[in-house]
């Protein structure tokens, strides 16, 4: 058995121990009782760190030495593959298992915390946990530094964005965070000038919304029979390919904001389903990254389901579901609601306008957190100055403002600005499948997602990570990412300009 076979088991292996992680963290997001908490954190470590011993062990190192040795051999995909294997490899052993189990165990502490903190809006409560695991996240930043090079927050950024840089980064939302200011003005005021939207008369119970979201899933080609959809504190994605977790959160008195939601998440549901079987449990079969997922979850909220074409064809299911009558539930109606801009608190609600600035914000705090420059006690005051800033609005507490995310007190450091990268990359992708097959508009009209997904399956989910991010765009789109082409979209959208 070759050096590369033996990597592939090993890697098999890995995989789904850390598949199993992950269905023991969506129970424990989703059903698990509080009083397991502390069992779940150690179930959970123990998984961390047997996937790190395996990972880290003097074979796995021998065998990727020995496998690139005759790497000439191999297929393209099997080459791909052992690159992907010793980005993992690096990573993982730039820590020691100490450290993996702590982190491990912080983080799922500091998240149980941090549901409590959120409900009571106390920051103040959480902030012990917080200040261990951000002391944690910074050793294991500095400690993969020093083997991939780069920053510790670039080392971070690493592990959502394979090859990202904050200096790329920096650049691409300082150019953003000149032009959102005066463009959401424009926005406002054009807004301003149009017939308000009508309201949308409740309640809507919650079974209803389900049963509603769970008919636009399989519109979308959510197989149910591979998937399930529940509740959570904060909506996510989650599961396998073939057994995929969707979570959202209902809100009686407006339907609205589930519904986009469940359909984002079913964006993300969508590329895992997509990613190329034969390479299953391999790292060359994962996802490209959290940009390019993020792209594919906002490709279809943003680009395509708060467009007009399927806005049309949402309007008269709605009114069915609910028993709406009269004006306010017309196609033109539901698309004022949701193509909406208003400067808000909560980034899960945000618009497609503002949702950049609550990203660049994130990203600002987190990047001065892991350098040192900022430590937790400051968050808030910072946050609000931020939101200030930004959007020209203050948080009246805690919850409304940096409690509001999972994503720190879990300890996912890094990860925020793949949001708004995979919005831009969601702009590029979707003007390009419509470019290539022109027909998928209408089919969107008619509530069939088949052309689309036909694209994105040929030239983004199928490829898993056999290409970079960049590589990926760039093939797929004819052009590298541009964050022009987000900005034309998002101009002619709010504004009318072609």
């Amino acid at each position: 058995m070759s050096a590369y076979t033996r990597l592939e088991q090993r890697f098999k292996r890995l995989n789904a121990l850390k598949e199993a992680a992950g269905v023991l963290q969506w129970d424990m997001s989703t059903m698990m009782p509080a009083g397991g908490a502390a069992a779940r954190g150690e179930q959970l470590a123990a998984l961390e760190v047997t996937c790190h011993e395996l990972l880290s062990a003097p074979e796995t190192a021998e065998l990727l030495e020995a496998a690139e040795g005759e790497a000439e051999a191999l297929e393209f995909w099997a080459r791909a593959n052992l690159r992907e294997m010793r980005r993992r490899w690096r990573h993982e052993t730039a820590l020691d298992p100490a450290l993996v189990e702590a982190l491990s165990k912080a983080g799922n502490a500091c998240e149980m915390v941090w549901r409590e903190a959120r409900a009571q809006a106390d920051f103040a409560m959480v902030l012990p946990s917080l200040k261990e695991l951000l002391g944690l996240v910074r050793r294991a930043a500095v400690a993969k530094a020093e083997v991939l090079g780069g920053t510790p927050y670039d080392a971070l950024l690493d592990q959502y964005e394979p090859g990202g840089a904050a200096a790329r980064i920096d650049g691409i939302f300082d150019g953003l965070a000149a032009f959102l200011p005066g463009f959401l003005s424009q926005v406002l005021e054009r807004q301003a000038a149009a017939p308000a939207p009508l309201a949308l008369e409740g309640p809507f119970p919650v079974e209803t919304q389900r049963a509603f979201a769970r008919r636009l899933m399989e519109r979308v080609g959510f197989d149910f029979a591979r998937g399930r959809l529940d509740e959570s504190l904060h909506p996510f994605c989650g599961g396998v390919p073939e057994d995929l977790r969707i979570t959202t959160r209902y809100d009686e008195a407006d339907f609205t904001k589930a519904l986009m939601g469940v359909l984002h998440e079913t964006g993300h549901a969508m590329y895992e389903r997509g990613l190329p079987a034969k390479w299953r449990l391999q790292p060359v079969g994962e996802a490209r990254g959290m940009a390019v997922h993020e792209s594919q979850s906002l490709l279809i909220e943003m680009q395509v389901c708060r467009g007009a074409g399927f806005v049309g064809y949402l309007a008269p299911l709605a009114r069915e579901a609910f028993g709406g009558q009269g004006p306010a539930w017309e196609a033109e109606n539901l698309l004022r609601h949701y193509n909406r801009v208003e400067p808000g608190f909560i980034r899960v609600d945000a618009d497609e306008v503002t949702y950049p600035a609550h990203v660049i914000l994130r990203y600002r705090l987190e990047k001065a957190m892991i350098a040192g420059e900022m430590e937790p006690d400051d968050l808030p005051e910072a946050w609000n100055a931020g939101m200030a800033e930004l959007l020209g609005i203050t948080p009246p507490d805690d919850a409304l403002g940096c409690l509001q995310d999972i994503h720190w007190y879990d300890g996912a450091w890094g990860y925020f600005p793949t949001y708004t990268l995979g919005a831009m990359a969601a702009a590029q992708l979707f003007a390009a499948a419509e470019t290539a097959v022109p027909e998928i508009p209408e089919a969107i009209s008619r509530g069939d997602f088949g052309p689309l997904m036909a694209w994105l399956g040929e030239h983004v989910h199928g490829l898993g990570s056999l290409y970079g991010t960049d590589d990926l765009i760039e093939r797929a789109t004819g052009r590298p990412l541009d964050p022009k082409i987000f900005e034309a979209h998002l101009k002619a959208r709010y504004l009318g300009d072609s």
